[in-house]
């Protein structure tokens, strides 16, 4: 059996763990089915796919991934102040709180309160990782050859 090395379009197979920090994991497949995607196909952020490039099947590696290449800084314009009115009634709302709304096209957009004054209510749609420096961690399985 070769050694795959990953290339641009390469099938991987593998284990992954992304973590703000030691102790907060974002998500992780260590401890259930690793995950199968072809390099380049939007599974992964670019950013992240730049470190997987030129590992090989067995490797295990971890990597500090900053903002810029993950999900980038918040953007204070997606900070919106909506009347208090504008949500139900019998909504709590709270900072912290996750709400959703339909965007323009009927999209799901979710935001995450993060003020409440008076009749204002300041919602954040920022991604909730955007300013925050990754860790993630890989565990290559396989590497097989796009086909």
């Amino acid at each position: 059996m070769s050694v795959g090395i990953i290339a641009a379009d390469s099938k991987i197979t593998m284990h992954f763990a992304l973590k703000i920090s030691d102790e907060q994991i974002v998500d992780s497949t260590f401890d259930r089915s690793p995950v199968s995607f072809v390099l380049g196909d939007g599974n992964l952020l670019p950013g992240f796919e730049e470190y997987l490039l030129g590992l090989a099947t067995g490797d295990h590696k971890t990597f500090s991934v900053p903002p810029e290449k993950a999900f980038g800084q918040p953007n204070p314009q997606n900070m919106q102040e909506m009347k208090r009115n504008s949500f139900p009634v019998d909504m709590p709302v709270a900072p912290g709180l996750m709400v959703s709304f339909a965007d323009a096209q009927g999209a799901e957009l979710p935001g995450v309160i993060s003020k409440v004054e008076g009749d204002w209510v300041t919602v954040d749609f920022n991604h909730p990782l955007a300013g925050k420096t990754l860790q993630f961690e890989v565990q290559i399985l396989e590497v097989q050859d796009a086909d």
